[in-house]
């Protein structure tokens, strides 16, 4: 498994979005779906929004794998889990990033229910 560059942290955690997609079972790539991500230290983390049930998370989590691009950065990625003493870390990097949307959007992606559908994205 390979690790982020310096480069690939900065343009991702800094972008307003990323387009993620999960591969199928014969290895292609499902259509992207837009979705905020966040840079805690060295590790990239996406939430769904609105839970389990939300279609794109379903299919990650299911394949575990897939593919990101944003900020001009494009990389294949393994889907895994968060740390459970990171979550807080998570959550105040979603308010730093992304408060000036409202408290109602934002609330969608943090606190107690939105930690058990965190995703890290590993480069691969």
């Amino acid at each position: 498994m390979s690790s982020w560059t310096a480069e690939d942290l900065t343009r991702i955690g800094a972008a307003e979005e990323l387009q993620i997609s999960s591969r199928r079972p014969d290895g292609t790539l499902r259509p992207y779906v837009t979705i905020w991500v966040v840079r805690v230290e060295d590790d990239l983390y996406v939430r769904s929004a609105y839970g389990s049930t939300n279609p794109w998370y379903g299919r990650a989590t299911a394949s575990g794998a897939g593919r990101v691009r944003a900020g001009g950065v494009e990389r294949d990625v393994t889907f895994a889990e968060a740390a459970p003493d990171v979550h807080g870390d998570i959550d105040q990097a979603y308010h730093a990033k992304y408060d000036r949307h409202g408290p109602e959007i934002v609330g969608t992606v943090v606190g107690a229910e939105a930690a058990p559908v965190t995703i890290r994205l590993l480069p691969s």
